[in-house]
């Protein structure tokens, strides 16, 4: 309809690693990711971004892009509703957090998606539902393959957001039902969030996890000094599944990322050594980066 009133929303999506656990910062107990409308004051839209996210969660934004623009058309019921949507890559502080803003971990929301651990979550909770749904159909069923991994096909990690899609579109996923889509099964494990915002979330998973193979943009999420093993450990809790400890060590030491301290990292058993990103890695980080290949275990 001409004239209908549009609407200009900013999201983030605040991404931490804490304990090997990827986390993102969240509203109303996890239900709703920071957001806010693009006003006439904002100088710029990541301004706006980062005024609304810190002033809603208390919690500073560090490294922040642009992730994507959602404008479909049923998007809101109240007209033309846009969204800006951006990935912020920060730490976790200690600082308590006022009202309903806390951290959660990413895969309360998509179980599927972490492989570190042997599941069953697609056999077992979700494979039902897409077999019923692509029934008869070997389109559905290629898709379903391709983006599950079933059927021989391989796991693509980065396909996150095609995962969560293809749920929604079979109505196995509680978003669906709420928009009145029909349901092929029982609904997919996982906590549901606001309007569309696990979608957003979602899309923020698959880029982040295919930009750590090209970009070093894992650095915004170490701190300035670390172990082999915390680098380690916060690429597995990102990419959802475990590398080959020698192969990791290997490729890092050959892509020339990273400088010894010559300090130790203290704690209980042998030392580990600890290390820094090397200056020239650290100015370059805003530009096309070393490849990190992820070397499964």
């Amino acid at each position: 309809m001409s004239g209908e009133p549009i609407h200009a929303e900013l999201i983030a999506v605040p991404v931490a690693v804490t304990g090997a656990r990827p986390r993102v910062l969240t509203l109303f107990d996890g239900s709703a990711l920071p957001a806010g409308p693009l006003e006439s004051g904002h100088r710029s839209l990541q301004a706006g971004l980062r005024n609304w996210a810190e002033r809603l969660t208390g919690h500073p934004l560090g490294y922040v892009e642009q992730l994507y623009t959602f404008a479909d058309p049923a998007r809101s019921r109240t007209g033309r509703s846009i969204s800006i949507s951006y990935l912020a890559l920060t730490a976790e502080t200690r600082t308590p957090l006022g009202g309903r803003v806390s951290w959660q971990d990413w895969y309360r929301y998509f179980p599927w998606e972490d492989r570190r651990e042997k599941i069953a979550t697609i056999e077992t909770a979700i494979k039902p539902g897409l077999d019923h749904w692509s029934a008869g159909s070997d389109e559905h069923r290629a898709r379903a393959s391709l983006c599950f991994g079933l059927d021989g096909a391989a796991w693509n990690e980065d396909l996150v957001l095609a995962r969560y899609e293809l749920l929604y579109e079979a109505g196995l996923v509680r978003e669906a039902a709420r928009d009145g889509r029909p349901a092929h099964g029982a609904f997919a494990p996982g906590a549901i969030m606001t309007a569309d915002h696990r979608r957003i979330l979602a899309t923020a998973i698959s880029r982040l996890r295919a930009k750590i193979k090209y970009r070093p943009i894992v650095f915004e999420l170490m701190p300035e000094n670390f172990t082999l093993l915390d680098l380690q450990r916060c690429i597995e809790a990102i990419a959802g599944h475990t590398l080959h400890k020698q192969n990791f060590r290997r490729l890092i030491e050959s892509q020339k990322l990273l400088e010894e301290t010559g300090s130790l990292a203290s704690g209980s058993g042998r030392p580990a050594k600890l290390f820094r990103y090397r200056p020239e890695i650290l100015a370059e980080r805003a530009h096309a980066g070393t490849r990190l290949t992820l070397a499964r275990s």
